[in-house]
């Protein structure tokens, strides 16, 4: 059975749609990217999983139960966490704040996850008495990522993990979000690095003005002249 399942999804902001017949459906074990055009609809999909945008048609599932229009708040608990692309830490907080404040909705010892996400990316272990605001984009990043993952979800939404980050933190950032779908989170994601994160998909979508262009493996979707001519640069 699908982790998230979205059918046929209609949506926007009001006015016309964006989202014109969104269908995406992933697995725990997958990571699944989402890549396409500037404006196809990738960022708006995941808001309108999350319930930042009102779906008009269409049906949105996880976990065997519908969530279509389920506010945040109720979704977290459920195990869906959301890594938006701006304004994802508190940069006068130090990084061992913001990773607590991910697990604001838990009432039990949050010690041994705190632990798993130092042992995840070291780098935050060195600098959790640091504020946030002091780190490169990239360690930001893993502070974001540290963040949704304390609420132990069992699938983790990323909006563009590598946006403005240098080549070496892509990769780096690439790397931790292979490792934690090894460690049992279900991934996915909206990449302007597509032919990169397409690589490591088990799921790619080209979305292209609000519906799907083309859906398959990561590799498969790279290998397809079409997919590569249009929408990955040759």
């Amino acid at each position: 059975m699908a982790l998230i399942e979205v059918k046929d999804v209609i949506g926007g902001y009001g006015g016309a749609p964006i989202l014109n017949g969104v269908n995406i459906a992933i697995e725990q074990s997958d990571i699944g990217v989402i890549v396409g055009p500037n404006g196809a609809g990738k960022s708006t999909t995941l808001k309108a999983i999350f319930g930042l945008l009102k779906v008009t048609g269409g049906s949105v599932m996880f976990d065997g139960q519908e969530i279509t229009n389920s506010l945040p708040d109720k979704l977290v608990p459920r195990g869906l966490s959301f890594v938006p692309q701006e304004k994802n830490v508190f940069t006068s907080m130090s990084v061992e704040e913001n990773l607590e404040m991910g697990a604001f909705i838990r009432r039990d010892d949050i010690s041994g996850t705190l632990e798993e996400i130092y042992a995840m990316f070291p780098v935050l272990a060195e600098k959790r008495r640091q504020p946030a605001g002091e780190l490169s984009g990239g360690q930001r990043q893993m502070v974001a990522m540290g963040r949704a993952l304390m609420s132990k979800p069992k699938l983790l939404m990323l909006d563009e993990p590598s946006a403005g980050l240098s080549p070496k933190y892509v990769l780096e950032i690439f790397e931790h979000i292979v490792s934690v779908n090894k460690a049992g989170v279900g991934i996915l994601m909206v990449e302007q690095n597509a032919r990169q994160a397409l690589a490591f998909a088990s799921r790619g979508f080209v979305l292209a003005s609000g519906k799907n262009r083309y859906t398959g493996t990561g590799p498969e979707l790279i290998a397809d002249p079409e997919v590569a001519k249009s929408f990955l640069g040759g």
